[in-house]
């Protein structure tokens, strides 16, 4: 369970995100304020538009707000270079997209190694190779993507994302692009790597069951969070 007297693990504070073109400004993000404590689990929902993805982005540093700022384990990331961000992504965040976002000329067990590898573990085959039995997939380590099914694509950017321990997991529709029963299949093991790993998800999605799961949920909409984010 998560602990309530905690320091967040992510603390998301007064954030606003506009882009200006031809046309005149567009506001995504507005006032966006929340934050969460280590082990928790929330769901961003909300209609496709709303902000959601663009507000993962600006958790993970990969995308700068205009006005705000986000803290992740205690440092801000808009106050240190983006080379400095992404050593701290490799060191405390993983990441599960809807497209996967597999290697494809590296096999399932070059995927999950590749993060270690980057991080100079030396135990990066044996950790990679138990992580994949983790998720179910001992049979399919020299595998490429291209003749594995999309649950066991889905399953190998699991293991990929959770074979560093992060102490963040960010999910972009992470069953969108499954069928019911896979999808099912993914979001135990996210769940249960949770438990084991005391690893906080925070999972963009439209699927209300998964939302509800969760022991938070923040609601999107037009860019503002329109119900508090303490509901469980």
């Amino acid at each position: 369970m998560p602990n309530a007297s905690a320091e967040p693990i992510i603390a998301v504070d007064h954030v606003f995100k506009s882009v200006t073109d031809s046309t005149g400004t567009l506001d995504i993000l507005r006032d966006i304020d929340f934050s969460l404590a280590p082990r928790e689990t929330a769901a961003i929902v909300g209609a496709s538009g709303s902000g959601k993805s663009t507000l993962l982005s600006i958790i993970a540093g990969l995308d700068t707000p205009t006005r705000g700022t986000v803290r992740l384990a205690g440092q801000d990331l808009f106050a240190i270079d983006e080379d400095q961000r992404a050593a701290l992504r490799a060191d405390k965040v993983g990441f599960v997209f809807q497209s996967f976002q597999l290697m494809g000329n590296l096999n399932a067990l070059e995927n999950v190694m590749l993060p270690l590898e980057l991080s100079g573990r030396r135990d990066a085959r044996k950790a990679a190779a138990e992580m994949l039995a983790r998720v179910g997939l001992s049979e399919r380590l020299g595998h490429y993507p291209k003749v594995l099914s999309g649950g066991e694509q889905q399953r190998v950017a699991l293991a990929r994302a959770f074979v560093v321990q992060p102490a963040v997991l960010l999910a972009d529709e992470p069953t969108g692009s499954l069928d019911f029963a896979t999808g099912e299949t993914i979001m135990e093991l996210m769940f249960d790597l949770n438990t084991e790993l005391g690893t906080t998800l925070v999972l963009v999605t439209h699927d209300r069951g998964i939302a509800q799961r969760c022991t938070r949920r923040i609601t999107i909409e037009a860019g503002r969070i329109v119900e508090p984010a303490t509901v469980a």
